[in-house]
């Protein structure tokens, strides 16, 4: 069989997903052949009118021709905001998969806001991407509120979702304890103090202001703890509440690392914190729980689908319990390392490979429906004799 994966422009947990499921298929189906194709990379920070005209052209003719004209037998769209190349192979009868992650843009209006130069245009242009999968053969949903959302906001039949999660690739893994005693005093972590860590972006609904205030309350209370942001970095909205609440001194900005990087910083954490108000999915959770660290996030949205019993689950607003639930670890030992333990049986239940068997079992069964079609086709404009 012959696989088209068409990619998005660069974005990290997208490339995550690309790797993982091309990982997979490879795995689990040696002999196909994976075409792996991607966009032409632009600058999204640049403010050059001409190149964000290039960039539309690159994403919305240019990249969705190079598509359409290669020979394959399936197509899979890894993101619904580049779901309008769907419009482009239907036209061409070419069977489509279109993986979706999440649709958070039809409930956050501002989630564009600052991330894009025109988000009014960003946004209709993202409407117009995602409803092309109305169109395609097969959704492959990340999680069971990712599926949920799409019959209800895009009005597609169940019959046409499959439910496949994500995975947790191989290298994040514990580490050697001197490896990461080391790191944590790289950083001026004592032994004794808990470190708080979160890992992604910072639109509104990944509620990093009521970390800060989990924060501020752990310092009320005369606790020994510090936290560690990493990816996208604080508001300016946030920076003020850190100074006023005078949290520069339990609090810092770790940047965009790399995978190596990252995952020693999982490694030198004591506790993830994601009290997110909506994830398709959640990707982070799997990757705390695989390097052996505990995990405290919503009891909203998907989160309790990727953490199971293995994490704490709470309100996403009540920073009072999320900061008791930080007591309870720092004080339990026992409790955590139940914790520990669950989260790393839970992870390996989340691999490149399983995703892949369910995806490839996917692809066969249209190959197959397609080519029943065209069978039935040919059959009746065979001539009566």
């Amino acid at each position: 069989m012959r696989v088209v994966i068409a990619r998005m422009m660069p974005e990290p947990s997208m490339d995550v997903y690309a790797d993982g499921i091309i990982s997979g298929l490879r795995s689990v189906r040696p002999d196909w052949e994976i075409i792996d194709l991607k966009p032409h990379p632009f600058n999204r920070k640049s403010r050059s009118v001409f190149l964000r005209v290039r960039k539309s052209y690159e994403r919305f003719w240019r990249f969705p021709q190079q598509v359409t004209q290669q020979v394959a037998d399936i197509f899979h769209i890894i993101d619904p905001s580049e779901a309008h190349i769907t419009y482009w192979l239907k036209k061409k009868n070419k069977p489509v998969v279109v993986t979706c992650h999440d649709l958070v843009n039809f409930y956050y209006k501002d989630n564009l806001q600052g991330s894009v130069e025109l988000p009014f245009l960003s946004r209709s242009m993202w409407h117009h991407a995602v409803k092309g999968m109305k169109y395609a053969d097969h959704i492959v949903a990340v999680s069971s509120m990712t599926a949920k959302d799409t019959t209800q906001l895009l009005d597609i039949e169940p019959v046409r979702i499959s439910v496949i999660p994500n995975a947790v690739e191989p290298a994040f893994q514990p580490l050697p304890k001197e490896q990461t005693e080391s790191f944590r005093k790289k950083y001026g972590l004592a032994p004794e103090t808990i470190c708080l860590l979160n890992v992604g972006a910072n639109h509104p609904r990944k509620n990093i202001s009521i970390i800060l205030k989990v924060i501020d309350t752990l310092k009320q209370e005369g606790r020994s703890f510090y936290f560690w942001k990493v990816g996208v970095d604080f508001t300016d909205e946030q920076k003020a509440f850190i100074q006023t609440q005078g949290l520069e001194n339990y609090v810092s900005y770790l940047g965009k690392p790399d995978k190596s990087t990252l995952i020693q910083i999982y490694n030198a954490a004591d506790i993830l914190i994601a009290p997110s108000l909506h994830e398709g999915f959640g990707i982070t959770l799997l990757e705390a729980m695989a390097c052996g660290i505990p995990v405290i996030t919503s009891n909203v949205s998907a989160m309790p689908e990727v953490v199971g019993d293995a994490g704490i689950l709470v309100e996403p607003n009540d920073y009072q319990a999320i900061a008791d639930s930080v007591c309870r670890l720092q004080s339990d030992p026992i409790y955590y390392q139940e914790l520990v333990k669950r989260g790393l049986a839970r992870a390996k239940l989340f691999t490149w490979e399983k995703t892949g068997e369910k995806i490839a079992q996917i692809y066969e069964k249209l190959v197959r429906q397609n080519e029943f079609k065209g069978s039935a086709k040919n059959l009746d404009l065979a001539p009566i004799k």
